[in-house]
């Protein structure tokens, strides 16, 4: 009887442990993922970033786990043949899916977006540009994941995920705090502006200064809690790659001859061009009557004039549409007056990288830089520069002068303003480019979960009710052992 006495009272204790003190606990967050194909006009590149599961404001805190490089040209350079478009992106979503556990696979939602060379490819042939889509996301419906959707974005959606990911990478939206363990919205929100050239277009984005912004060129955004309207706009045909061609067809056009000398390419250079390659883009495939030569070649001579490179290059934009108006910046583009720090990416910092310009060099230090290399021969660059690739060297002189042009006649930056721009493209460990800007809105709209919860103990009120129930069955289990004894 007294062995039984002190099983019940054991009994009550234990109970007593285990139902006292129970409190709600909160498991970690699970982590999420996302995938982006960046589908530009002269190669498509995949991202992979994660998020925990409960966001910050609505906004998920996102993080880059992996750039993959597509092989070969852009997803519209496959018109002619789509299914290829489709299969380019295999060997990328493999390693994607060796970056994203298993379990999760079926949860990651896959986008693609594609940019300026497939604009101009619906612009060309849209029957083409649908059937390219349509590949790729045949190729990636495939794949054990939640594919979205692969469509064309377009100019002015390119320019605002770029000024969000530049600001989300450089904390202007939310940053961390090690005393609170919280995110924080800076206090004074310095927002800075996107530049970014690609090859078949160009954007500029940034937060105008008051509320002097036509409505046309803005993009309203929600991030972190808060309203951003953003200047934006893309200017299609005005890309690196499509303004040598449009360079090209003027100085042929100009000249009308077989032999066309090129200020921009370097002295002793020469490249044959075939004038029926100007019908393959909309922007260079109108008619002209000043090129009265057959669909035959024609040869550029490099001449290595620097300022008759830069005075070729600014015949491509119409300023005069603008007459004097300082809030226009060419073909009669309403464009506010540039407002404080930018960060320009893509051809703008790969260029300037290439030229040793990306170090906060002066404008005048830049322009003097620029004119040396004008003038330098074929001969000189190529045994400079043996590890740069043939094709790309002799055009960074029409690039570099193309870049000032935009920046200074049509931007609108000048000698001091040209210190607030900055070229690189990473902020810290992610790529600068639309994408994350594009999986953070995104993120925006995928639900964010409710932090799990589980009834828990304190731990050391645990401790003591698990010690009684284990001492209450062995004095249990040595009870019957005794009374089966006897």
């Amino acid at each position: 009887n007294a062995i039984v006495g002190v099983l019940v009272a054991l009994s009550i204790i234990a109970l007593v442990f285990s139902l006292v003190k129970i409190e709600d606990v909160t498991l970690p967050p699970t982590v999420k993922y996302g995938m982006v194909f960046d589908a530009g006009s002269s190669h498509t590149s995949l991202f992979i970033y994660e998020w925990d599961s409960d966001k910050e404001n609505n906004t998920g805190v996102v993080s880059q786990t992996l750039s993959c490089d597509v092989q070969g040209q852009g997803i519209s350079s496959y018109a002619n043949n789509p299914p290829k478009a489709g299969d380019s992106l295999r060997e990328c979503l493999d390693k994607a899916l060796k970056v994203v556990p298993a379990a999760k696979q079926r949860d990651v939602p896959a986008y693609l977006g594609a940019t300026a060379g497939m604009r101009l490819l619906r612009e060309q042939n849209h029957s083409a540009a649908d059937q390219v889509l349509a590949e790729v996301a045949k190729t990636m419906q495939e794949y054990p994941v939640a594919f979205k959707g692969a469509r064309i974005l377009t100019g002015e959606e390119e320019g605002a995920y770029g000024c969000i990911t530049i600001n989300y990478l450089l904390d202007s939206f939310t940053k961390y705090s090690p005393k609170t363990h919280t995110w924080v919205r800076p206090e004074a929100a310095n927002i800075l502006g996107a530049l970014d050239l690609g090859g078949a277009s160009t954007q500029i984005s940034f937060l105008p200064e008051g509320s002097g912004i036509n409505w046309n060129e803005a993009s309203k955004l929600t991030l972190y809690g808060y309203n951003y309207n953003i200047y934006t706009h893309s200017y299609l045909c005005y890309g690196q790659n499509e303004m040598l061609k449009r360079l090209a067809k003027e100085l042929i056009a100009v000249r009308g001859e077989l032999g066309v000398d090129h200020p921009c390419y370097p002295n002793g250079y020469n490249e044959t061009v075939s004038l029926s390659s100007f019908g393959t883009s909309p922007c260079t495939n109108q008619s002209d009557p000043r090129l009265t030569l057959d669909n035959g070649n024609v040869t550029l001579e490099g001449r290595g004039n620097a300022s008759r490179c830069l005075a070729a290059v600014k015949k491509l934009f119409n300023f005069s549409a603008c007459g004097q108006s300082q809030d226009c910046t060419f073909d009669g583009v309403y464009q506010p007056p540039v407002r404080g720090q930018f960060i320009a990416f893509s051809a703008f910092y790969y260029n300037f990288k290439f030229l040793n310009l990306t170090k906060g060099q002066s404008l005048a230090t830049v322009r003097e830089t620029v004119e040396h290399f004008c003038t330098r021969s074929w001969e000189d660059l190529s045994s400079s520069y043996p590890k740069e690739n043939p094709e790309r060297l002799p055009k960074y002189c029409a690039n570099a002068n193309y870049i000032l042009t935009l920046l200074l006649d049509a931007y609108k930056f000048n000698e001091t303003s040209w210190s607030n721009i900055f070229f690189q493209m990473k902020a810290g460990s992610a790529d600068v480019g639309w994408t994350l800007g594009y999986m953070l809105n995104l993120t925006n709209m995928i639900p964010a979960e409710a932090p799990a919860r589980v009834k828990g103990h304190v731990p050391s009120l645990w401790a003591a009710a698990v010690a009684f129930i284990i001492l209450t069955l062995v004095l249990g289990v040595a009870t019957l052992l005794l009374l089966l004894w006897a």
